[in-house]
C-alpha cells in the first residue's frame, strides 16, 4: 500500500509547499504543525493539504515527517487568510505563514518558577532578616522566591539560607499566565444617551452574527473605545476570543489600564518589544484560547487564535497600519478580510476615518455610529490661525507672539500646554555659511539631520551617523555651521528661553531609551509634572491629559509640501487628532494652527471645524482622477548599486508590461460581455520608470513605475502575469512589489 503524502508550506521565501511522506504511527491532518528535514536542517512547517497524486517518479526522493509538533493546529480560516493575503500582496506563502508561526519553538523548556512556604521546622540560627521572613510566610500561602524576598524586605539569599536550613519548602509553580480572565460585567460605564444608543446599536450587530464591519466615527473625547469596550464584552460572554489593534505601541500603556478598570485584569499584549519567551507563551495563550483578549500591533492580526469573534481597529486611519517592508499589507484592509474569511464582526474606530473608510460607509459598505459630542459635556477646543506672513516669530525664532502669549496665559492658569512640530532632531540640514556647503548622507539621496542630544548628524533613512566636524569639509572655514528650520530640540532652546520657569518635555520617537520610560513619561504628563509638552507625531493620538487645554502647531503647513496623493487627507488627519488633545476634561481647549497659508483647503476646514467638507471635496477630487478608493496603484521599485544596470533593468521590466488580457477584468454586476470589460482593461496605463522622490537609499539607486487601474480590475492578476514574462532580477538587483501603496518615497 503507498504511503500517505502531505503537502508541508514552510515558513522561509518561497510559494510552493513541498510533499512529505507521512509514517505510519502519524495521525496528520491539514493545519498540524510540523519538523521536517529541509535541506541539512529541520524546520518547523504546517501541513497544508493532502496530497492523493504525488509524482511517482519522485516516490524514493520524497523525505518522511519528523514529528507531530505538540501545539494548536492552525484553523482553516487562517489557512485561507494567509492563502489570501500570499495571492493579493505577490508575496510568497512561506512568508505570510512565518507571521503566523512566532511560537519560540527554538528557546528550549522554560525555565520553572520556584515558590516556599513555611515547613515545620525551625531555623537552627535565627536573624532580625529571618523573623521578617517567617512573619511574612505566617499565613502559610505559596509565594515565588522574589516576592517572598521582597515583601520581606531581604535579599535573595535569605531565602535561599532559610531553604536549606529547612524552616522553608519550595515547590514548582504554575507558570505565570500571560493575561488574567477578564469579567465582562466588572465595571458596567455610566453612559450618555447618545453612547448608550451606539454602544446598544453595535452589541445588535454582534447579536445577528457573521461578517459586519461598523465604522465608530466620533470626535475626539466621545468615548469610542468605551462603545467598542461593550463590544469586547458580549464577545468575552459569548465564550469568544477578541483582537484590539493599536498603531502605535506608545499608546498601549494607558489604554491597559483603561482596560483593567473597565474588565478587572489586563489583557495579552503582543507587540516588537515582548520578549522571545514573553512572546512564545503569548503565542501559545492565544492559540490554547487561554488568551480572551489580545490588544497588539498590526503582526497580531496573523495570530492563530484558537475562537475569534471580534476584531477591532483602533484609530484605523492611521499611516502605522502599513507594513512597509518584507509582506506589504495594511492591518486595518487586512483585518476587514480576516473578518470576512472567519464570518466575524470588524470595528473600525476613528475620530478622522480614512477616506477609504469614509467612502465605504457612505455607499453603505460599512454601517456608521456617530458620536458628534464629547463625553461629560466637554468642548470641542476653538481653533485659530496665526498666518505667519502677518505676525510672524522673531528672527531665529519658531514660536509667533501670538502663540507665545497663549501659552504664557495658559501657564498662569496652571494648565498645561501642548507644541506639536513633526520633525525630530534639532534642525534638518546643517550648512556652512562661509561657502554653502550642506551636509548630505553619503548613501542617500537626503540631508543629514542635527541631533544635538546625541552629538551627531544622522540620516533618518539609512542611519548613517557622523559626530560634528570642527571645519568645514569643503572650504575648511571653522565654526561655520549654522542650523536651518527647527526640529523639536532645537524648540525646547526657544521654550526654556520663553519661559524660563516652566518644565519642559520633549516626547520624539528617538529620544525614547524604552517603551516603559515612554509610558512614564506620558503617566508624568498626565499627573501634570510637566507644564509645556514638545512633541512629534508620538503624542498626536490616543492619549488623555486631564490639564492639557492648549494646543499650538508650529508649522501646519508641513505636511502639504509633497506630492502625495494622501498629503492633504494625512495633514488634516494628524492636526486635527493633535488638536484634539486640549480641552478634554476641565476648562476650554484652544488650538493655534501657525502657518503660511491660512486659505489653504486643509487648514479653512480645520478652523471651521466643518470635517464634512473636507471630505466631501477631498472625495470629489480623488473620484475625478480615479485615485484610490475609486481606482487602484500598484508600486514596482527596482533598486541596485549600479545606477546604469538598475534604469535597463526598470526600462525592460516596463517593455515587459503585457498587454490587457480581457480574462483579468472581471465581468460587470449587469453582465457585461466582452466588449465592455475589454474597455475597463484598456484603462490600466503603467507610468515610469522614473526616479523614486528619494532616489538613492543605502547606496542603492531607486527608480519606480507605477500602474494605475479600475477599482474592480484584478490588479495583483495582472502584475503576477506581468512577473512571469518579464525580466528576472539578477544579481544586486532588487525588485519590490507595493499593491495599494501609501507611501511614495
Amino acid at each position: 500500500m503507498p504511503r500517505r503524502v502531505v503537502d508541508v508550506l514552510v515558513p522561509v521565501a518561497l510559494d510552493r509547499a513541498y510533499s512529505y511522506r507521512v509514517p505510519d504511527e502519524l495521525d496528520l491532518h491539514p493545519g498540524d504543525i510540523v519538523s521536517v528535514p529541509l535541506g541539512a536542517r529541520e524546520a518547523t512547517a504546517v501541513v497544508w493539504a493532502d496530497n492523493p497524486k504525488p509524482n511517482p517518479r519522485l516516490d524514493n526522493r520524497l523525505k518522511d515527517v519528523e514529528e507531530k509538533l505538540d501545539v494548536p493546529s492552525l484553523r482553516p480560516e487562517l489557512r485561507g487568510f494567509v492563502d489570501w493575503v500570499a495571492n493579493y500582496t505577490l508575496s510568497s506563502r512561506g512568508m505570510v505563514l512565518r507571521m503566523c508561526l512566532r511560537m519560540g519553538e527554538h528557546l528550549g523548556a522554560e525555565r520553572e518558577r520556584v515558590g516556599v512556604r513555611l515547613a515545620d521546622r525551625a531555623p537552627a540560627r535565627m536573624t532580625a532578616a529571618r523573623s521578617r521572613v517567617l512573619a511574612a510566610l505566617a499565613d502559610g500561602m505559596v509565594r515565588a522566591k522574589s516576592d517572598a524576598a521582597r515583601e520581606a524586605g531581604v535579599s535573595a539569599g535569605v531565602i535561599d539560607g532559610l531553604i536549606d536550613d529547612g524552616a522553608l519548602e519550595t515547590m514548582v509553580l504554575p507558570a505565570e499566565p500571560v493575561a488574567g480572565k477578564p469579567d465582562a460585567d466588572f465595571n458596567a460605564p455610566d453612559f450618555s444617551p447618545a453612547q448608550r444608543a451606539a454602544a446598544a446599536e453595535l452589541k445588535a450587530t454582534l447579536a445577528k452574527g457573521g461578517y459586519a464591519v461598523t465604522l465608530l466615527d466620533g470626535v475626539t473625547g466621545s468615548g469610542k473605545t468605551e462603545i467598542y469596550f461593550e463590544a469586547v464584552a458580549d464577545t468575552i460572554r459569548r465564550g469568544r476570543q477578541s483582537l484590539i489593534l493599536m498603531p502605535e505601541i506608545a499608546l498601549t500603556a494607558a489604554f491597559l489600564d483603561r482596560f483593567a478598570a473597565r474588565f478587572g485584569e489586563k489583557p495579552a499584549e503582543w507587540h516588537s518589544q515582548l520578549t522571545p519567551r514573553r512572546r512564545a507563551r503569548t503565542w501559545k495563550a492565544v492559540a490554547d484560547g487561554q488568551a480572551a483578549v489580545v490588544v497588539g500591533a498590526r503582526s497580531a492580526l496573523f495570530l492563530p487564535y484558537a475562537d475569534l469573534g471580534l476584531i477591532v481597529v483602533d484609530e484605523e486611519h492611521d499611516p502605522a497600519y502599513k507594513q512597509e517592508d518584507g509582506v506589504r499589507y495594511h492591518a486595518r484592509d487586512m483585518a476587514v478580510v480576516r473578518g470576512h474569511i472567519a464570518r466575524i464582526p470588524v470595528v473600525l474606530s476613528s475620530a478622522t476615518p480614512s477616506v477609504e473608510t469614509e467612502v465605504n460607509a457612505r455607499r453603505g459598505r460599512y454601517a456608521r455610529l456617530s458620536l458628534p459630542e464629547r463625553f461629560g459635556g466637554a468642548r470641542l477646543p476653538s481653533i485659530e490661525a496665526v498666518d505667519l506672513r502677518r505676525d510672524p516669530p522673531p528672527p531665529r525664532h519658531f514660536i509667533s507672539p501670538v502663540l507665545a502669549g497663549a501659552v504664557k496665559v495658559s501657564l498662569e492658569r496652571g494648565e498645561q500646554a501642548l507644541l506639536f512640530l513633526n520633525r525630530r532632531g534639532y534642525a534638518p540640514l546643517t550648512l556652512c555659511r562661509a561657502c554653502g556647503f550642506r551636509f548630505a548622507c553619503p548613501n542617500c539621496d537626503a540631508w543629514l539631520v542635527d541631533h544635538r542630544f546625541r552629538r551627531q548628524l544622522v540620516c533618518h533613512h539609512c542611519g548613517y551617523a557622523m559626530p560634528h566636524p570642527a571645519n568645514c569639509p569643503q572650504c575648511d572655514a571653522v565654526n561655520s555651521f549654522v542650523p536651518i528650520g527647527p526640529g523639536v530640540e532645537r524648540l525646547e532652546e526657544e521654550v526654556r528661553e520663553l519661559f524660563p520657569g516652566a518644565r519642559v518635555l520633549v516626547l520624539s520617537s528617538d529620544l525614547v531609551a524604552s517603551v516603559e520610560r515612554l509610558r512614564e513619561e506620558f503617566a508624568d504628563v498626565a499627573a501634570g509634572r510637566f507644564d509645556i509638552v514638545i512633541g512629534t507625531q508620538l503624542v498626536a493620538k490616543g492619549h488623555h491629559f486631564p490639564m492639557l487645554n492648549l494646543v499650538g502647531v508650529i508649522d501646519a503647513d508641513l505636511g502639504l509640501a509633497n506630492g502625495d496623493l494622501r498629503a492633504a487627507e494625512r495633514t488634516f488627519q494628524l492636526l486635527h487628532q493633535v488638536v484634539g488633545r486640549a480641552g478634554r476634561e476641565t476648562g476650554a481647549g484652544y488650538g493655534y494652527l501657525q502657518t503660511h497659508q491660512p486659505e489653504h483647503p486643509v487648514i479653512r476646514a480645520l478652523i471651521a471645524q466643518d470635517r464634512d467638507a473636507f471630505y466631501d471635496a477631498e472625495i470629489e477630487q480623488r473620484e475625478a482622477a480615479h485615485y484610490p478608493p475609486f481606482g487602484r496603484l500598484a508600486s514596482l521599485v527596482v533598486s541596485g548599486p549600479d545606477r546604469h544596470e538598475t534604469e535597463a533593468f526598470a526600462r525592460a521590466l516596463a517593455r515587459a508590461a503585457p498587454k490587457v488580457d480581457v480574462a483579468h477584468a472581471p465581468p460587470t454586476r449587469d453582465g457585461a460581455g466582452t466588449k465592455d470589460r475589454k474597455a475597463i482593461g484598456d484603462e490600466v496605463r503603467v507610468l515610469g520608470p522614473a526616479e523614486a522622490p528619494l532616489a538613492l537609499v543605502r547606496g542603492r539607486h531607486r527608480l519606480r513605475l507605477l500602474v494605475k487601474s479600475p477599482r474592480a480590475f484584478d490588479l495583483s492578476g495582472y502584475l503576477r502575469d506581468w512577473l512571469a514574462a518579464g525580466p528576472k532580477p539578477k544579481g544586486a538587483i532588487k525588485l519590490e512589489i507595493d499593491v495599494d501603496p501609501q507611501s511614495f518615497l
